[in-house]
């Protein structure tokens, strides 16, 4: 993105605004505003959660009487009300401090996670789907009957197979691309609804 365009970015100038560490937290605030993923007094996992403006707008819905953990492989300045870890999303053995943390299982699991990007399309493409399935893992062991997901995933030949394989462990998804997702963006989300297991 231009520099000149960036600096016309609606929602970049209102997450520096009101204090959100990126413009994607509009995309969940948006997200929640269509299929109320996190509600108050939720227990909300974050996955791949740098830089921290989902899990900014996750404390905010759950509110006081919920609780908020982000995990990411980079180091992720304190976030007031969330509890951050340093960790793998590929390594299953983070399991054992989530789990300790929360004390039971949770209503929802948020992943808009990227690879680090190589520039080359079909390779990112194929990294970020892989990275979904290893949150999947996760979220089978942590998200309670009857609770929420949503994934990012960069649209391209696996996000279809992904979608199917999601599909039989819900009630309801939706694939949608919210307002604040930038025209250009190759990038969907895939609302999961009702985890049935």
């Amino acid at each position: 993105m231009r520099l000149q365009d960036a600096r016309r970015d609606y929602y970049r100038n209102l997450a520096h605004e009101q204090g959100f560490r990126s413009r994607s937290a509009y995309k969940l605030k948006e997200l929640n505003q269509s299929y109320r993923l996190i509600g108050p007094g939720f227990y909300v996992l974050d996955l791949g959660c740098a830089p921290g403006g989902w899990t900014q707008i996750a404390v905010k819905l759950s509110g006081n009487k919920g609780k908020v953990m982000g995990v990411d492989l980079s180091y992720v300045e304190e976030i007031s009300g969330a509890h951050l870890m340093r960790g793998n999303i590929e390594d299953e053995s983070i399991l054992d401090e989530i789990l300790e943390y929360f004390g039971r299982k949770v209503n929802a699991v948020i992943c808009d996670l990227s690879p680090q990007v190589s520039g080359n399309w079909t390779v990112d493409h194929a990294k970020q789907i892989s990275l979904n399935y290893d949150c999947t893992k996760i979220m089978d062991k942590v998200l309670m009957h009857k609770g929420n997901a949503v994934f990012k995933i960069f649209d391209g030949q696996y996000s279809m197979e992904f979608r199917d394989f999601i599909k039989k462990k819900f009630a309801r998804i939706n694939l949608t691309k919210p307002p604040a997702s930038r025209k250009q963006s190759s990038e969907l989300y895939c609302v999961c609804l009702g985890y049935t297991g």
